[in-house]
């Protein structure tokens, strides 16, 4: 185990990387102008010794919401232009939005002490990245597995890929330091790295893409988040 800069040496070979998008994003590009986002360009300046083949890419579709009714169309977009990566698959879970009861934080005195909200759930991105690690694994797709993510969910499906089928795995987390899972940084993994933030600058789509419905361009708003 170890961090940035300082990973074990390890031969060039074939190496994945599957990417947990909504950990990913909140972790490292939510409020920032980095979300048009080359994930390509991000993995090579990672892994600049390593020979990537595929980058799994794991997300779910968002809905339009009350206060920001363009949501999902600024998905799409993103979705599409990343879809014009070679290396670069998407898989898609799936959200799941259910009413809950939750108690009130501060209730009146003569009010009721709960309240019902609308709770929102990503589903099925953290067994699809783990299904596809392992599977890739198993088919001996990769000699070296390298998983962006900080969620502890995944600690079984990187230790089986290690001891069982052979793979080497490396963990770069794409949340704050202090944010560390530490069920992962406990894992005898081939390196542990923070997401370096002076790369996310370097590692831009262009303003204007094209695919076969057209032209593809990074939405107004992200122009102008900081």
């Amino acid at each position: 185990m170890s961090d940035l800069g300082s990973s074990k040496m390890h031969r060039l070979g074939r190496t994945i990387v599957y990417i947990d998008g909504f950990n990913f994003y909140y972790g490292t590009v939510k409020g920032t102008g980095y979300k048009w986002l080359d994930f390509e360009a991000l993995c090579r300046l990672l892994l600049p010794r390593d020979r990537i083949v595929k980058i799994r890419y794991f997300t779910a579709r968002v809905s339009a919401r009350p206060d920001d009714p363009q949501q999902a169309d600024r998905q799409d977009i993103y979705l599409r232009a990343l879809a014009t990566l070679p290396l670069l698959e998407i898989h898609y879970g799936y959200f799941k939005t259910r009413p809950v009861r939750l108690p009130l934080a501060q209730p009146e005195p003569a009010g009721p002490r709960t309240v019902e909200v609308i709770r929102t759930e990503e589903k099925g991105s953290d067994v699809n990245l783990a299904t596809y690690l392992l599977l890739d694994a198993f088919k001996n797709a990769c000699d070296t597995a390298v998983v962006i993510s900080n969620d502890s969910d995944l600690s079984q499906a990187i230790r089986v890929a290690q001891s069982e089928l052979g793979v080497r795995v490396g963990i770069v987390n794409p949340h704050p330091r202090h944010q560390r899972s530490r069920e992962l940084l406990g894992l005898n993994c081939l390196f542990y790295k923070q997401v370096p933030r002076q790369l996310l600058g370097r590692a831009q789509l262009p303003a204007v893409l094209h695919d076969s419905k057209g032209p593809i361009r990074k939405p107004q708003a992200w122009t102008s988040d900081a």
